[in-house]
């Protein structure tokens, strides 16, 4: 059967969807919920801009609390760079059999790149429903105390979320002065770092620790972060680099390093990702029209992508599905009635 894999409209908001069909009453119900929003899985590229454009639309229905939305859409953007061995095994409709490029393309890192496919299939889900149920439910935080209060894994996204919403509603009510408004910024940027954290830590570094030593030594020389923006002048103010910040900040305490940082090493990635990466992206969110292009540009990507569906693989029928098709095709011809 040749069976054009369609999920939802990748534009279309998850949240009026959602509405469709009701409130989901569990964590499991959640993920079920969203991840029928999303390609099949073997669809690597697809499911990719979706799973951006997802965390694009999040953001700009609440920028300004979801501020985590907007930083992971880049980064799951940038993901597809490293998706690219894949496509050798793309056929001309886009589909890429993994199993089949794990088993032939061992020299190309196959492995380690299908880790960090897999790790971003994983933050989508263990992140991306919480956002969705906070932004869609009538009392949003108090549908996350309920689901998550008792599942320890779920501790730091919920006080992220605490910090979050205390901070969104003071900025609601109108700060009575500047300083009561940065306050509550502040707060907002200290629940979505947790939510940062959280994920660096639950989620990358279970899978980074498995990478090879190679890989992770490639990956550390490549780390670098310009959040998309054209122009020299802002790639210049955005960029920041894995290894040059490391070594920046080692030779400012002066001595030497005491071992060769590594981006696959929390310790070395958080220090990055907390006095470096998040700085500038909060200056890059405090400004709208640069934010709105660079997000733009993600969900142009999607939207490009979805006019091209996956198509799965025609499977040939099995000896016994041949007989039966025959057999019924035979009661069928027999069944008929006879005319005299």
């Amino acid at each position: 059967m040749n069976d054009v894999d369609k999920p939802e409209p990748v534009i279309t908001q998850p949240w009026e969807t959602l509405a469709r069909a009701g409130t989901p009453e569990t964590i499991a119900d959640w993920k079920s919920a969203i991840d029928r929003l999303l390609t099949h899985q073997c669809c690597a590229f697809h499911r990719n801009v979706e799973i951006s454009s997802r965390y694009a639309a999040i953001y700009r229905a609440l920028p300004a609390a979801l501020k985590w939305a907007a930083m992971a859409a880049v980064a799951s953007h940038h993901v597809r760079l490293a998706l690219f061995p894949f496509r050798i095994d793309a056929d001309r409709t886009g589909y890429v059999d993994i199993p089949h490029s794990l088993r032939r393309h061992k020299a190309l890192f196959i492995d380690d790149i299908n880790t960090i496919r897999q790790t971003n299939n994983a933050i989508f889900e263990d992140i991306f429903w919480v956002h969705v149920a906070y932004l869609t439910c009538e009392d949003g935080i108090g549908q996350l105390r309920s689901l998550l209060r008792t599942d320890d894994h779920y501790a730091a996204i919920l006080a992220g979320f605490e910090a979050i919403d205390q901070g969104r509603r003071a900025l609601d009510r109108g700060p009575a002065s500047e300083q009561d408004r940065r306050a509550a910024e502040d707060l907002v940027w200290q629940g979505n770092v947790q939510l940062l954290n959280h994920e660096q830590r639950a989620l990358v570094q279970p899978n980074f620790d498995g990478l090879s030593c190679t890989f992770a030594r490639l990956i550390s020389a490549g780390a670098v972060t310009s959040f998309d923006v054209r122009g020299l002048h802002h790639e210049v103010t955005y960029f920041t680099s894995f290894y040059v910040d490391s070594f920046t900040r080692v030779s400012s305490r002066g001595g030497g390093p005491r071992r060769w940082p590594r981006i696959t090493r929390f310790d070395d990635r958080w220090r990055w990702l907390e006095t470096s990466v998040v700085p500038r992206f909060r200056a890059l969110d405090a400004d709208t029209p640069l934010i709105e292009a660079t997000l733009r540009r993600i969900v142009n990507d999607a939207r490009d992508h979805a006019s091209m569906p996956c198509v799965l693989p025609r499977v040939a029928p099995s000896d016994r599905e041949r007989r039966m098709a025959r057999v019924a095709a035979i009661s069928r011809r027999l069944a008929r009635p006879r005319h005299k």
